[in-house]
């Protein structure tokens, strides 16, 4: 059964959160402290206490409302907010125009100097614990 035919299955809107989230079950079960059989048996039941909802809730970095008011046709309509808009127009989601504050090739030649950087350090290390010996 679907959140579509069940609306109030805690456990199936629990699964597709987690799966949105591209979390596996194991994942889950560790941030609570279980281990997957019990995630699976949460998300096949129907209902849950409120105390583990929470817990779950904050493990899957939403609140218990989040989890409790989801539907796969809020998200639909969500996302489809975005292909309905005009992208020629300032009111378009993605077409505003913003300029970087920064050069991003600097940015990726900062990275490179700090690695080789390290790297160096690291030979330096190494030599230094090979002349003690």
């Amino acid at each position: 059964m679907s959140t579509a035919t069940k609306p109030n299955h805690i456990g199936r809107k629990i699964s597709r959160i987690r799966e949105l989230r591209d979390m596996k079950q194991e994942a889950l079960a560790q941030a609570l402290g279980t281990n997957q059989q019990t995630i699976s048996i949460i998300e096949n039941s129907e209902t849950i206490d409120e105390e583990k909802l929470i817990e779950v809730a904050k493990a899957l970095g939403v609140t218990a409302e989040a989890i409790k008011n989801f539907s796969e046709e809020n998200m639909t309509n969500y996302f489809n907010t975005f292909n309905d808009t005009d992208f020629s127009s300032s009111q378009g989601a993605f077409s505003q125009n913003h300029q970087c504050s920064f050069n991003p090739l600097d940015k990726v030649v900062e990275l490179y100097e700090r690695l080789v950087l390290a790297e160096k350090e690291k030979v330096e290390y190494l030599e230094k614990l090979l002349k003690e010996k």
